[in-house]
């Protein structure tokens, strides 16, 4: 109910901040959540809290609903995203180097998003993203070290023809890949960090390694039976089980 979305290709509609989604259910359930791509809600399916939802509803504010829950889930959304990124990179053989601090960082990251409603108010967040993203630059460098992947951070590739690009290892940091065609290529180490990946047809595809993909940019692509995930993410259920 708290998050705001505008009528698009992701969503039928538009709905304010802090209203009731027309789909909302009395008990507070989605009316159509087994057919939201098919309704027209496909960013509903693609949306992900890592977490932050539960921690906020039950350990912030203790299960009790009161204002500022959804300025709090926002900032703990964030927190909880940098956690995630934080854990892959300390995964990484290459990262060894880095392991104490990025512990040191998970730890501190921990202690913000356990913070109570009025730490959470006035934490600088964009401060913190910002000295923990240096850290997570430092961690892509080393495990695509290997591999001299081109920089395409932040590139324009919407709708691209990529299957004879060479991308192993490549930095696609918030890149545009919005509907690019990836059959086939290999993703293996390349740094996806807040790359858009809605439509991109990912089929074929070898992601095994790649860096800080989450499950929300699988689930907004295509991809099939041959596509190959990161092991701590889920085949998307709309994928279709052919193969390319």
């Amino acid at each position: 109910m708290g998050l705001a979305f505008q009528a698009s290709a992701d969503f039928a509609i538009d709905k304010p901040a802090g209203t009731p989604c027309v789909n909302l259910l009395p008990d507070s359930r989605c009316g159509i959540h087994d057919r939201l791509r098919e309704n027209g809600f496909a960013g509903c399916v693609t949306y992900d809290c890592f977490g932050a939802g539960q921690r906020v509803t039950q350990e912030t504010f203790g299960g009790r609903p009161a204002p500022g829950m959804f300025a709090a889930l926002e900032v703990v959304r964030q927190l909880h995203e940098l956690l995630w990124y934080l854990a892959d990179a300390r995964e990484r053989p290459a990262t060894r180097p880095l392991h104490a601090a990025l512990g040191k960082a998970a730890a501190a990251t921990e202690r913000l998003a356990a913070g109570d409603p009025e730490a959470l108010r006035t934490l600088d967040v964009a401060a913190h993203r910002t000295e923990v993203n240096a850290l997570l630059l430092r961690a892509s460098a080393l495990v695509r070290a290997a591999h001299r992947g081109p920089d395409r951070r932040g590139a324009d590739l919407i709708g691209r023809d990529l299957r004879k690009a060479r991308l192993r290892g490549a930095d696609l940091r918030g890149a545009y890949l919005i509907g690019a065609d990836l059959r086939g290529v290999d993703l293996r180490e390349a740094d996806l960090i807040g790359a858009d990946l809605r439509g991109a047809d990912l089929r074929a595809a070898d992601l095994t390694g790649a860096l800080f993909l989450t499950q929300s940019q699988a689930q907004s692509a295509r991809g099939d039976a041959s596509t190959r995930l990161p092991t701590t993410l889920l085949r998307p259920t709309h994928w279709t089980a052919e193969r390319v």
